[in-house]
């Protein structure tokens, strides 16, 4: 089941386990069941620490397998064989209840003891979804830190009919105690803010306490990030508010044109930004969502759990989001068969007949993946061509369950109360309407600037993007803005790195010109008159 490579990597991996570990598997004479017990097998073979034991005759879903401590309840349990994307929730799962610390801070580890209540949850993935393992991480480590926390992830893949029976639609999905009780990205401080109903009273007054930064930087994307580690190499106070940190870049799923990183997937980049970032004194504050900028002498930034935070200066990257087709049944079916990540979503349309709205690159991609999953595809674009590489079009055009429709307008997605059924679009030639029957629609048409919440406060374009100069700097003094969020052009994650190194400096200069000198740094006044 694991290659020699992978066994060596595990071997090393699981030489940090230090307690007793029991994996009970729950089989059948399917082949599937063979291939998990192969697998368990040869984590078997890899540690003194480990046992596996076989059951066949109990009701758990199989292929299954627990993860406990051994002579304790185990919380932790996946269905399904989790290799791809979940192969690193195996891996951490074994050394977390193998006795690995945890890597989360005290107040949290004491949040997650201190919950009451017996919670089940389960968890739908696919082994393709970069999203899903963070949930599935997230509530296994809680599982393991409270024993009336139980887990179950779920490869929606393989259990294709209880995916159909519950109506899942989109991964990850959770379930708690048999109700849904969310779906998308989340990590721990995220379920725990929906679960205590008394955290985000707690965060909010903790954030009240916080002193005026130098540089508040709204957002935790690659701009935001390299606006921060920028800032802080200037020693000056530096804060970071963020729903999520790594922003949009968590939604991608391969990067293969950042410079000097030939591939990585982008969970990955994004971790590495987080933690290049806390090699300084940077103030993260995230699971936070900022809800108005009050520009002033000391600017504030009101936050949607009601605190407040202040600064000298402002650097807002706060990204951009999927855009809309805007058509009725869109937002109605989100997540019942309108989705807007075919990587995460693809596997549970198998079988199915599917609509790609885009013919940029993104759309195109977005068919070829799924072509390989789905029944059908149709391809449906605005314009009278398609707009995406003449490469990727190549290898559209060899893809017998593949249409691809141009010069049509989506104007209605259509459902049965449930789940999507259908699809309407107006042909521009002649005018007619016409319907594709079908089970999913993923929209692929660009991006949307997250900037409502700066209307009538700083300068934006038509397009909702904020206006910004050579530097930075946007209409209102002592606020820059940097990434995906502004005019400039190009929506590339290594310009948005730069675009946020760049707004720091600006920061930085602003603070300089407009305070006493005394309160820079001789190496930094140094800096800036040879700048």
């Amino acid at each position: 089941m694991l290659d020699a490579n992978l066994k060596t990597q595990l071997k090393t991996y699981l030489e940090k386990v230090t307690r007793p570990i029991e994996i009970v598997a729950s089989v059948d004479d399917t082949a599937k069941s063979q291939e998990l017990i192969e697998l368990l097998r040869d984590i078997e073979a890899l540690s003194d620490h480990i046992t596996v034991i076989e059951r066949r005759g109990d009701d758990a879903r199989k292929p299954s397998f627990s993860i406990g401590e051994l002579g304790k309840p185990a919380g932790i349990r996946f269905a399904g064989i989790p290799m791809g994307h979940e192969f690193t929730s195996l891996v951490l799962a074994l050394l977390q209840v193998g006795g690995h610390p945890v890597k989360l801070d005290d107040a949290v580890i004491e949040q997650i003891r201190e919950l009451d209540g017996d919670y089940q949850f389960e968890t739908y993935f696919s082994l393709s979804c970069q999203n899903c393992p963070e949930v599935v991480q997230a509530l296994n480590v809680m599982a393991m830190i409270n024993p009336r926390i139980r887990h179950v992830a779920i490869d929606g893949a393989l259990f294709q009919q209880e995916v159909e029976a519950r109506e899942v639609m989109a991964v990850p999905t959770m379930f708690l105690n048999g109700e849904v009780f969310g779906q998308g990205r989340s990590g721990v401080k995220e379920i725990l803010a929906k679960l205590d109903t008394n955290a985000g009273a707690k965060a909010a007054k903790a954030l009240e306490n916080k002193p005026v930064f130098d540089v508040l930087i709204v957002g935790g994307g690659p701009a935001g990030a390299a606006a921060a580690i920028y800032a802080a190499r200037k020693g000056i106070a530096t804060g970071v508010v963020a729903e999520r940190f790594g922003g949009q870049v968590l939604d991608t799923l391969a990067i293969e044109n950042f410079v000097s990183v030939q591939e990585t997937e982008g969970p990955k980049f994004a971790t590495a930004l987080e933690q290049h970032v806390k090699q300084y004194e940077v103030d993260i504050m995230d699971v936070q969502r900022a809800q108005a900028l009050i520009p002033g002498a000391v600017n504030e930034v009101r936050l949607a759990s009601g605190a407040v935070l202040k600064a000298k200066t402002i650097v807002l990257a706060t990204g951009a989001r999927w855009r809309e087709i805007g058509v009725p049944g869109e937002r109605e079916y989100r997540n019942r068969g309108v989705a807007y990540c075919p990587h995460c979503d693809g596997p549970l349309f198998k079988g199915k007949r599917v609509a790609v709205i885009g013919g940029g690159n993104s759309g195109v991609e977005a068919a070829i993946d799924l072509a390989g999953i789905v029944r059908e595809v149709t391809l449906i674009e605005y314009g009278e061509s398609l707009r995406a590489d003449e490469v990727l079009q190549r290898k559209l055009r060899s893809l017998a369950n593949v249409t691809v429709v141009t010069r049509a307008q989506t104007t209605e997605i259509e459902g049965d109360g449930a789940k999507v059924n259908g699809l309407v679009y107006k042909d521009l030639r002649t005018g007619e309407a016409k319907r594709v029957a079908l089970e999913g629609v993923f929209v692929q048409i660009g991006l949307v600037p997250n900037t409502e919440w700066l209307k009538g406060t700083v300068e934006l374009s038509e397009r909702g993007e904020i206006v910004v100069d050579a530097k930075g700097a946007t209409s209102v003094p002592g606020v820059f803005a940097a990434g995906d969020v502004t005019t400039v052009p190009f929506k590339q994650i290594v310009i948005a790195v730069g675009e946020g190194a760049k707004a720091a400096l600006g920061a930085f200069d602003h603070l300089i010109r407009s305070a006493p000198q005394e309160t820079v740094g001789a190496d930094e006044e140094r800096e800036v008159a040879v700048a």
